[in-house]
């Protein structure tokens, strides 16, 4: 049961985000609006548009909500695989099951950790240049050869 109605929510959900299906709910609210002089624009006629609509929002509400669950879920089982394959902490696998104060302890600690490993890039970078220009000046004292100046005055 649960398999079957899985397919028919995947196959429903696709349909209905498909320009022919947007292209077919206008045509029958135009077809509607101009049946309305036929019938009065009485109750009866407000009343089927009223009901068709409803009907098919509160089924759809369910079928597009099983999709996305099913969506979720995959992409955080392939997120859990790229964690467990790769360098990344393990630790992260199923933290979309902690409360939302939990998983905020958790950005807010990735945040800090991505701000370190800036820092930590801007410093090796800034040490590179200097050594560098170390290597420069050095081989220039060798050759007798006044050292070219550096582009930027490295400061603490």
């Amino acid at each position: 049961m649960e398999k079957a109605f899985s397919r028919a929510a995947s196959k429903v959900a696709h349909a209905s985000g498909k320009p022919i299906t947007f292209v077919a709910c206008c045509l029958i609210i135009i077809v509607w609006a101009l049946t309305g002089p036929v019938f009065g624009f009485s109750d009866t006629w407000q009343l089927i548009i009223n009901t068709g609509t409803t009907i098919v929002t509160f089924l759809m509400v369910f079928l597009i909500q099983n999709t996305q669950n099913r969506d979720g879920a995959a992409i955080q089982a392939k997120l859990d695989e790229l964690i467990r394959a790769t360098a990344a902490q393990n630790r992260f696998i199923g933290i979309e099951h902690l409360t939302e104060e939990e998983v905020e302890q958790y950005r807010e600690l990735c945040e800090k950790a991505a701000k370190a490993a800036d820092r930590a890039s801007r410093a090796e970078a800034k040490a590179d240049q200097a050594e560098a220009e170390a290597a420069e000046a050095k081989s220039a004292a060798r050759n007798g050869k006044r050292p070219k100046r550096a582009g930027r005055v490295l400061t603490h």
